[in-house]
């Protein structure tokens, strides 16, 4: 079959899977996070961690719970590397070294999942498991943890409630994750990914000599670091490791679960404002961004210019040829639209558009779909940008739901968009600037910044990917990396949660003939407009120095 039919057929299988499961997975998703009721496990857990589970809380008390649980798991994770040594399961490997220790524990509380080390020659089964892999579950429930908050201040009037942050983290946990991280588990070991527990095996290869392969319990790990936007890999080649992604139809599976949540959290939002016409608006913004950067991405690696690439007939370094050009492509779009952070194919061996691409849809802010709850709240945060835009060409008061986005609304959701480009930035230029980190770089020039770019936007964004190239597990990168991955988790979060509050104690003002429609074609384009506008200019000048300059010359 023609490569490129091929991966047309590909994308638009997602596109029909993901449609399909739209109304039915959005609505169930709307009753775990709306019903009354607590199963017999979750009033099991309430009881043992001592939360009233009919208690809501305010905005400030739903925060400080999000950031005390998220300083806890940060704690015991490090505490786990640092003492693997005496644990089960080590695999006989030392700790970890403690400033790789420090960010390995915030990159995968933060649901970042950077890795600056090898998996499967650093970790043992038991740190794998009961650290990694328990963060991938929680670290995405508290995202969509967030988005919940943020639509019920839309939804709610005249009260200072939100909700239960450690309901919410239990419901989506134990309802939404560990159930479809089961199925898909079984689904990924039918395709001939490994689920075992036989250490580290040593085999002979072709070439005569040997080889030591670690074993592992990967499928359930790969399938909850997909479903939960993670990322983070059992081996140190994530995605394009025959163990962790082994054909053509397991990728296809794995793109699907990054992007399942994310979409249909939509039809959620939809339900809970009781205007579903709202959660198809937002749907089609997602949806005009993804489409568009997938395609984008995919004619930067099939159509590059170059005289390897032109004969070849694509640009074919770093990809698997289990895979191809096409989804390949459509693998790094689909991670990097999200906050998912997996590769199945090396982004620093992309052409240099296609991987600025890569990098835009990280400056984009990870909204089209986004991480679980990340994207949604995200998008949400854009919205009422957009709306206070329109609202200012008109001349009258913005709104977006029934709620006025007056001065202290339309402060928390600037300053929820600018927290995460003075990161990357900020971070950028103290790299670049220092002579030692400087030297770290095995590449000069505009491919050499972008990699450094690329670091930064991937660790303020909360994605993990990388475009490697550069010595990044030293002391320095760990630490403002680390940094950056802290900052650009939880400044936003509290950010949400404010607008949240401010919402949720409004009166509903009445829809009037001035009143902006928000579910129209009109609405998503503006919503679009204003997400590429602001993204182009705060970050047009360093993408200039880097995946432009390389791309043009």
């Amino acid at each position: 079959m023609n490569p490129t039919l091929a991966g047309i057929l590909f994308i638009g299988s997602l596109v029909l899977a993901l449609a399909l499961v739209y109304r039915p997975f959005g609505g169930y998703m709307y009753r775990v996070y709306t019903g009354t009721g607590h199963l017999a496990p979750e009033k099991f857990i309430y009881r043992l961690i001592g939360v009233k589970a009919d208690s809501e809380q305010r905005w400030g008390t739903y925060v400080r719970s999000i950031l005390a649980f998220s300083l806890v798991s940060v704690l015991l994770l490090y505490g786990l590397q640092r003492l693997q040594d005496k644990l089960l399961f080590n695999l006989g490997f030392d700790p970890v070294v403690d400033h790789v220790a420090w960010n390995t524990a915030i990159s995968f509380v933060t649901n970042t999942n950077w890795q600056a080390y090898s998996g499967e020659s650093t970790m043992g089964y038991l740190v794998q498991m009961a650290g990694l892999a328990v963060q991938n579950f929680v670290s995405a429930a508290v995202g969509m943890s967030v988005a919940i908050a943020l639509v019920r201040g839309f939804a709610r009037s005249k009260t200072d409630l939100l909700g239960n942050f450690w309901v919410d983290l239990v419901r989506g946990t134990v309802r939404i994750l560990l159930p479809i991280a089961f199925v898909g588990a079984l689904v990924l070991v039918a395709g001939g990914l490994i689920q075992n527990f036989n250490g580290i095996q040593t085999v002979a290869t072709l070439a005569g000599g040997e080889q030591s392969i670690t074993g592992g319990p990967v499928a359930s790990q790969e399938v909850i670091k997909e479903l939960g936007t993670n990322g983070g890999g059992f081996y140190n080649a994530n995605s394009a490791h025959p163990f962790e992604n082994t054909t053509s139809w397991t990728n296809w599976f794995e793109i699907f679960l990054i992007l399942v949540i994310p979409f249909t959290l939509t039809r959620t939002f939809g339900l809970m404002v009781k205007d579903k016409r709202q959660g198809y608006a937002i749907l089609a913004v997602m949806a005009t961004l993804a489409i568009a950067s997938v395609t984008l991405v995919n004619l930067a690696e099939i159509s590059h210019n170059g005289t390897v690439p032109q004969a070849v007939g694509a640009a074919t370094e770093g990809k698997e040829v289990r895979f191809g050009v096409s989804n390949s492509a459509t693998f790094g779009a689909a991670t990097t639209l999200t906050s998912t952070g997996a590769v199945n194919s090396f982004h620093d061996s992309y052409t240099a558009l296609g991987g600025g691409m890569l990098m835009f849809n990280m400056m984009l802010g990870e909204v089209a779909p986004g991480g679980v709850g990340a994207g949604l709240y995200g998008m949400l945060i854009l919205a009422v940008i957009a709306v206070f835009v329109a609202g200012l060409m008109v001349g009258r008061t913005p709104e977006y739901l029934g709620k006025r986005i007056g001065a202290r609304e339309i402060k928390f959701a600037a300053l929820y968009f600018l927290v995460t480009p003075a990161l990357v930035l900020i971070g950028t230029a103290a790299a670049m600037a220092s002579p030692e980190q400087r030297a770290s770089m095995l590449n000069t020039g505009p491919h050499g910044f972008s990699e450094v770019l690329y670091a930064f936007t991937s660790a303020a964004n909360n994605n993990g990917s990388a475009f490697a190239g550069i010595t990044v597990n030293t002391p320095w990168y760990d630490t403002a990396l680390g940094l950056a991955m802290v900052f650009g988790r939880f400044l936003p979060i509290i950010f949400v949660l404010a607008l949240a509050g401010s919402l949720a104690a409004q009166q509903p003002v009445p829809v009037s003939a001035g009143t902006l429609p928000t579910y129209r074609p009109q609405f998503v384009g503006l919503v679009v407009g204003v997400t590429v506008i602001l993204v182009a200019l705060t970050y047009l000048p360093a993408l200039a120095l880097g995946p432009l300059a390389e791309g043009i010359r």
